[in-house]
Order: C-alpha cells, then sequence, then structure tokens
C-alpha cells in the first residue's frame, strides 16, 4: 500500500527530505530491489546516496552479521580492542593499503562521513598550526559546522544558523570553462602575499562532487592542487566519502592519478551493507593525537567492523570486482551518452557515479518523479538540482541496469519531448 503518512506527518520532524520524492512505504530489499508493502518492485538507482554499493543486504555479509551477532559478538566498544575490530584492520592492512603501497594510519571516528571530515580538518589545523582550509565551489562535506564551513551549497550552509568561517573558497575545475585553469588561479593568489589568501592548513577537495553535479575532477588538475598544497605547507585532504569504495571503478576513486593525499576520509559504503561507519585516514607522521583528544561514543561500530571486513575479502581480493564496475561504468556512459546527445545535453561525472545535466532543477525532478512514477528510485543533484543521478548498486546485473536505465530514457521523452512540444506551439 501506499502510506497515508499520517504516523510520520505527526511524529516525524519536517526536516526529511528523501521520503517527499518517494511517498510509499517500503520494508523490504535486496540486491538491487526495494520492494513497497504492497509488493511493487522499485529498481534502486540512489544506493543510500552511495553507502550501499554492494546492494541491499548482500548475503555474505548478511549472514557473518547474523553469526556474530548470535554468537553475542561485541556490539559497542569505544576504541577498546576486539576481535571484530582486529580482523578489520589486518584486512584492511593486506587487501586495500599493502598492494597499493600506501602507508596510513586508521583513525576510527564517529560514525558519519561528517565526522571523518571534521576530524581531518581539526587534525589539518593541529599539525600545521594554522586555521585556514580551502575548499572548492559545489563541494559538499557534511552537515556539522567545521565540514558544513567547507561545503559551499547555500541552502545547507543556511541552516547553521551562524557564521561559518575558516574556510576560503576556491572554483573547482571547469567553474568558469574549459579554458580557465582554476588550479593555476588558485597558485597564483597564494604565490602573491597581496592575494587575500591566508596560509593554508589544508587543502579539502572532492575527486567527484557527489552532491555538488557530479563534477569530475581530471588527474591533471588534482596533480597540480596537490603540489600547490605541498608548496605551501598545507595538508592535502582527499574526501572520497560518496567517490570512494568502487564507485569509479578502483576502491579509491583517485587511483589512477598517482596522487598521496596526507588525509583521506572514507564512510557510506565502507561497511558494506548500509552500517554506520567512517574513517579518517592519516600519514603517519601527522598522527600527533593526544589520547582522546578526538573521539566519539559510536567510533567502534562492530557490526560495521564484521561487515566491512567481509565486503573486502569478497569484493577487493583481486580485479574481478573491479573490473566489472568499469564495464558497467563504460555501458552507462554509452547508455546515458545517447540520451543526453538526443537533447542537446550534458553527461557528467565518472564509472558508475554519471548523471546528465538538464540545467534546469524543476525538469530534472520531474523526470525523476516519472521515473518513480514507473518503479525506478533516482534522485537529482547538483547545486540547482539539475542532475539526474545514477547511483546504482555496483553488484546490479546489465539486465537490470537496462531496464532502469529504459525507464530513465522514457522519462526523459516524456517531460522533455513535452516542453519541445509547448514551446513549439508559443
Amino acid at each position: 500500500m501506499t502510506t497515508t503518512h499520517e504516523t510520520f506527518d505527526r511524529v516525524e520532524s519536517q526536516v526529511r527530505s528523501y521520503s517527499r520524492s518517494f511517498p510509499k512505504l517500503f520494508g523490504k530489499a535486496k540486491g538491487s530491489i526495494i520492494y513497497g508493502e504492497d509488493g511493487r518492485e522499485y529498481i534502486d538507482f540512489l544506493a543510500g546516496c552511495s553507502s550501499l554499493n554492494y546492494g541491499h543486504n548482500d548475503p555474505d555479509m548478511q549472514a557473518a552479521l547474523v553469526d556474530y551477532v548470535t554468537s553475542d559478538g561485541i556490539t559497542h566498544g569505544l576504541d577498546m580492542f576486539t576481535k571484530a575490530k582486529e580482523e578489520f584492520l589486518v584486512a584492511y592492512e593486506d587487501i586495500i593499503l599493502k598492494p597499493r603501497g600506501m602507508d596510513y594510519k586508521l583513525m576510527f571516528t564517529g560514525p558519519t562521513g561528517a565526522n571523518a571530515v571534521e576530524a581531518a580538518i581539526k587534525l589539518a589545523r593541529k599539525v600545521t598550526g594554522r586555521t585556514n582550509v580551502i575548499a572548492f565551489t559545489n563541494g559538499f562535506h557534511g552537515m556539522t559546522l567545521g565540514a558544513l564551513a567547507a561545503t559551499g551549497n547555500a541552502g545547507k550552509r543556511g541552516g547553521a544558523g551562524i557564521d561559518l568561517n575558516g574556510v576560503h573558497r576556491a572554483p573547482f575545475e571547469g567553474y568558469f570553462g574549459p579554458d580557465i585553469d582554476t588550479a593555476d588561479m588558485l597558485e597564483q593568489m597564494l604565490d602573491d602575499p597581496s592575494g587575500g589568501i591566508d596560509a593554508p592548513a589544508a587543502i579539502l577537495v572532492e575527486p567527484v562532487q557527489g552532491e555538488g553535479g557530479l563534477n569530475a575532477a581530471s588527474g591533471e588538475w588534482l596533480k597540480k592542487i596537490e603540489t600547490i598544497a605541498k608548496k605551501h605547507g598545507a595538508l592535502f585532504i582527499l574526501d572520497d566519502i560518496q567517490a570512494g569504495c568502487g564507485r569509479t571503478g578502483t576502491f579509491f576513486s583517485f587511483e589512477e592519478f598517482g596522487l598521496d593525499p596526507d588525509i583521506i576520509t572514507q564512510a557510506k559504503s565502507l561497511s558494506g551493507m548500509g552500517l554506520p561507519f567512517a574513517l579518517t585516514l592519516l600519514k603517519p607522521e601527522h598522527d600527533i593525537w593526544k589520547p582522546a583528544e578526538h573521539n566519539g561514543t559510536f567510533r567502534g561500530n562492530n557490526h560495521a567492523f564484521v561487515t566491512a571486513r567481509v565486503a573486502l575479502e569478497k569484493f577487493w581480493r583481486d580485479d574481478a570486482f573491479a573490473n566489472s564496475v568499469k564495464a558497467k561504468g563504460e555501458h552507462l556512459k554509452t547508455r546515458l551518452g545517447a540520451i543526453s546527445k538526443r537533447y542537446g545535453l550534458t553527461l557528467r561525472g565518472r564509472g558508475m557515479m554519471m548523471g546528465i545535466n538538464t540545467e534546469n532543477g524543476d525538469v530534472a525532478s520531474d523526470i525523476c518523479a516519472k521515473c518513480f512514477d514507473k518503479g525506478l528510485i533516482i534522485e537529482t543533484s547538483g547545486g540547482r538540482d539539475e542532475v539526474v543521478k545514477v547511483l546504482c548498486p555496483l553488484v546490479i546485473d546489465i539486465a537490470q541496469l537496462d531496464k532502469g536505465l529504459d525507464i530513465i530514457e522514457d522519462a526523459f521523452e516524456a517531460v522533455l519531448d513535452k516542453d519541445v512540444s509547448r514551446a513549439a506551439a508559443e
């Protein structure tokens, strides 16, 4: 049944958002499908905003978690030593860090991406003795005050109810068009003693801006930003919360670019099956924290340690999963490219993190609403919600992927062909 919303309207805050786009009572999910309580199936092209890269209720993670719970495994351990944490640490070191030649300490923060970003910013300020953080237009880093200060969106920032400071906003790659190198602009301003930018503690950037409109930075631009950071004594922080864990085809979204960040933030799909879990990875030389100087009651989610370990062991011990994601990403690019070309629009993003810029938030919302009517859950992205954004589970099979893309194609036709016909009539 379609819920009457009576309970939610009576009890829950008006701050909720996704339920407004998808006014349905859901009760079950498996793989790439979410089921309404009336039994109707919906293909999931949202995947918990990239928190469900491995799909809903992966059977191996599910079984491991059930076994752990029923054997009275420790649920909450603060930052004490537990077997579940040790097994995750060993898996992360052996499967992720060592094969990539990466040397980082793992810092368990509070359970969300914003917590990881807050820790990264705080540490950069502690290491450098500076306060200024350089972040970028259209960036999104979280809703707590430090992370929100680094976030560009005016609507999100306005919810703070207080001045947000300590951040200089620089233009992301392509912000002024393809002919202006914004990295060169930033370097010139930092080199100029009258450029007006205080010496930075950190430069914080997303390789692909998930909420900001699927703006994908090139490896060349990111390398320039890293060089600028090191030149000016700032820590180079990569926010890989939405773009990581395979979303672009590799575990980290920046692997192919030869970057060596001082700090990396992770969350969302890190736990494997949607459990709250976040990490701040830091170079050992920056690990200057005093005990408990940064902490959080829920920084030791042992259930997430269990499922995250299984995710690493199942999907990242070899290249098979990554190769399948890359192949699906090319397929997605071809299908969305054909739709965008038909309407003179542009593609955004990289890998399995891609969408179409409709250039109009109302149009994009109408398209997503049409998709939902036809059994597809999909959302918008961008400063004006103008991008129709595909974030399906990475484990989706090609038949389901194409079925969802067929719905998108039909929705574009229903909305944009109608608009073209109306314009012609006028």
